[in-house]
């Protein structure tokens, strides 16, 4: 499958960028993604060290790990990003996840720093989401909810309930589709050991549009592979769909429905998602 066919990735797993052991062992956790971390992950006395780590490593990857692998750098009014930057100016072939973002004067200078790389914003604030739409037309590669930061942001608990995260949700699925990017990727489910809490999350951004997720274990990896994975019912349904409109097409019911163009998209949607 070509890098043009590529479906867009489900799973994002954060690895401290101190720990330079560890970037191996993550590429083969089964996440299509792998965030190298040199922002929450890594304490200021370690940003220089955990910078080298990561561009030393970057440096010796072969291109098809480089493909895989996002390096978090540390948001754009921090005294750490001038750096960062300049130490993965050369590393063609990764994405790069800028936190806190707030403006798409912020994408263009990561981009125009980094010409090699992609960019994925990461919304975690009232201002980032209030400029969303904008930021999302400004050469990203796709958009990342920070749900704890933004809860912070706003002084908001969503320890037990996370409806106060529904309006930047929606205005993040919003700004994805309009700028036609891959559907939103939601936030970290901090719990490692409750997997109904991870896939209670998931669901939840589900209904939001949302295509894929951040971890921070390898374990909360396959669940959610798994959980994105449309079930044996929903495939029968599809194909069933499919012949119908086949056999009739325009004019077709199924199970007393009527079998229009939007169903029918829907039963392709179901069976790519399996194919992939």
């Amino acid at each position: 499958m070509s890098a043009e066919t590529m479906p867009p990735a489900r799973t994002y797993l954060f690895v401290p960028g101190t720990r330079q052991e560890r970037f191996g062992k993550a590429l083969v956790s089964g996440a299509d993604k792998v965030v190298l971390d040199l922002e929450d992950a890594v304490a200021s006395d370690d940003k220089a060290t955990a910078r080298s780590a990561v561009a030393a490593w970057l440096g010796s990857a072969a291109p098809k790990e480089r493909s895989r692998v996002v390096v978090r750098i540390n948001d754009a009014s921090s005294s750490w990003f001038a750096a960062d930057l300049a130490a993965l100016a050369d590393a063609y072939g990764i994405s790069v996840l800028l936190p806190k973002a707030e403006s798409a004067a912020q994408i263009a200078q990561t981009r125009a720093a980094l010409p090699g790389a992609g960019i994925l914003a990461l919304i975690e604030s009232a201002r980032g989401a209030s400029e969303v739409n904008r930021i999302a037309t400004a050469g990203v590669q796709r958009l990342v909810f920070g749900t704890l930061d933004f809860a912070l942001d706003l002084d908001m608990d969503i320890s037990t309930e996370s409806s106060g995260l529904a309006y930047a949700a929606s205005r993040i699925a919003i700004a994805s589709r309009l700028a036609d990017l891959p559907p939103p990727v939601a936030g970290v489910t901090p719990q490692i050991d409750d997997e109904a809490r991870l896939l209670s999350d998931l669901a939840e951004a589900r209904r939001f549009g949302f295509g894929a997720k951040l971890c921070i274990h390898p374990r909360q990896v396959q669940p959610i592979h798994a959980a994105l994975c449309p079930s044996a019912e929903a495939l029968d349904w599809a194909r069933r769909v499919l012949i119908a409109d086949a056999a009739s097409p325009g004019a077709a019911r199924l199970d007393g429905r009527m079998v229009d163009r939007p169903v029918v998209l829907q039963a392709q949607r179901t069976l790519a998602l399996a194919r992939n």
